[in-house]
Parts: structure tokens; C-alpha cells; sequence
């Protein structure tokens, strides 16, 4: 596949780099409409889309330098590099972080304006697993299959070997996690399902997808660090799920009770 698609002077357009902003901006378009319906502050759902994206750049480069140590040793330059080395799990703990610490400065709900963006955070993922594949990275395993795809012109897959589609069945599984996720947006009640269905299937998934991956990433013992992680995400998520579904009984001074 071309990651590089065309270059004016100096300047090269990268499918990988344009995919994730369609992802990224269609994505917040669909949270502002969301945002909108629910009555909720544009103005600072921008301003979180905005401290989330930062969250996510630190995060992802930190946690790319901490798994590729070695390779970050050996060039420094990489910290810097705004076009490789970012590790997706890394930029969802910074964007969440970052988005949790500016709703505390702000005085906002965290879990209310938070979740306006988790569907559209599949939905973005989505189209950045189709940048992956554009690019090369993050291949699959060889494979003679039907379903082997072999590249010819990647500087980061081998080439001319049938692999398993590991990004495009990434993409698939997000788009499909995203379309779930709006539609329990449509119904759910109580703030908190949404990112912990999220955190839920994203990391099962997440978690199954690693086993056909084929590129250089960090491992601890036999499993990789995304599904070391993965496995931290998914208790999380079961936890915030089962403290979203709790009802909370409140007592007033007259001795009434109200239920929520």
C-alpha cells in the first residue's frame, strides 16, 4: 500500500496522517451534534477535544518510549517525531487523564461530557486502523489464506508476503464497537455505561487482535503490553460499569427516600 499520497514542495500528505484526521474530525462533528441535543457547553466540549488530543499526543509518544526503549535510546529524535512512534493505549490513558483533570479545574462533569466523545472515539479509531493499513504498520502474521494481503511498496510491512489483515480486521471491529456505542448512547440513562461498555469490548477486542499481529512491539512474558494493558482496561470498565449501575439511595432529613 502508498502511505505517501502526493507532495506539494516540501510538504507530503501521509494517508496514515490524513485517515486519522477524517477520523478525528468527522468524530468530533458527530460529538458536537450529540452535545448539542443533550444541551450541553460547545464551547468547553471543544475546549476538552482540544486537552484530550494533547493528552493523547503525550501519552501515546511516552508510553512508544517506555515499550520501544531501546530503539528510543538509540534516537533520542523520536520524541519529537509527530508522524511515528505513538502507541494508541498510551494516547486513551493520557486523553482520559488530561480530560478528567481539565473537567476537575473547570468545575464539569468528567463521565457527562467525557462519554459525548466515546463513540466517535471508536468511530476515529476506525478510520485511523485504515491509515494503519495504508501505511504498513501494525501488520498480521504470514498466511496462506484467502484473505492474505501482500504489500509491495511499505517501508515498514515485509513485502510481497500474504498477511493477515490484522488492520483492516481492526477497523471492522471498531466501526462496529462505535455503531453499538450509539445506539446504547440513544437509550442509556446513567453516566458511566457508555465508557465502561467501551473500555469493555474495546479491550476483549483489543485483547484478541494482538494474538494475529506479526510487528515489533513490546512484550512481558507471553503477552504484549497492549494486552497487558487490556486486561487492566477490562477490569476497569467492569468496575465503572458496575458502579454506574448501582442505584443510590438517598435519604432526606424528613425521612424520605428517593432512588437513582
Amino acid at each position: 500500500m502508498y502511505n505517501d499520497l502526493f507532495t506539494i514542495g516540501s510538504f507530503t500528505v501521509h494517508s496514515y496522517g490524513l485517515m486519522i484526521a477524517v477520523g478525528l474530525l468527522s468524530g468530533y462533528l458527530i460529538a458536537e451534534k450529540r452535545a448539542q441535543k443533550k444541551h450541553l457547553n460547545t464551547d468547553e466540549l471543544l475546549n476538552l477535544f482540544f486537552v484530550c488530543m494533547f493528552g493523547c499526543a503525550i501519552g501515546g509518544k511516552l508510553l512508544y518510549c517506555i515499550v520501544e526503549y531501546e530503539t528510543f535510546s538509540k534516537n533520542p529524535a523520536l520524541l519529537f517525531d509527530l508522524e511515528n512512534g505513538f502507541v494508541i493505549y498510551g494516547g486513551l490513558i493520557g486523553a482520559l487523564f488530561a480530560g478528567y483533570k481539565y473537567c476537575r479545574f473547570k468545575g464539569l462533569s468528567f463521565l457527562k461530557y467525557f462519554e459525548i466523545f466515546v463513540p466517535s472515539l471508536a468511530w476515529a479509531q476506525g478510520f485511523g486502523r485504515i491509515g494503519c493499513f495504508l501505511a504498513g504498520c501494525c501488520y498480521g502474521k504470514p498466511t496462506d489464506a484467502w484473505y492474505g494481503i501482500a504489500f509491495t511498496h511499505s517501508n515498514i510491512a515485509p513485502n510481497n508476503i500474504p498477511l493477515i489483515p490484522t488492520q483492516l480486521i481492526s477497523s471492522v471491529f471498531d466501526f462496529i464497537l462505535a455503531g453499538l456505542l450509539f445506539y446504547i448512547a440513544s437509550k442509556k440513562k446513567k453516566d458511566g455505561i457508555l465508557l465502561s461498555v467501551y473500555l469493555i469490548l474495546y479491550s476483549i477486542g483489543r485483547f484478541m487482535i494482538e494474538f494475529l499481529r506479526n510487528d515489533e512491539r513490546g512484550f512481558i512474558a507471553f503477552l504484549s503490553t497492549s494486552q497487558l494493558i487490556s486486561i487492566f482496561t477490562l477490569l476497569l470498565g467492569i468496575y465503572l460499569y458496575y458502579k454506574s449501575t448501582q442505584k443510590v439511595i438517598i435519604k432526606h432529613d424528613r425521612g424520605n427516600e428517593y432512588e437513582f
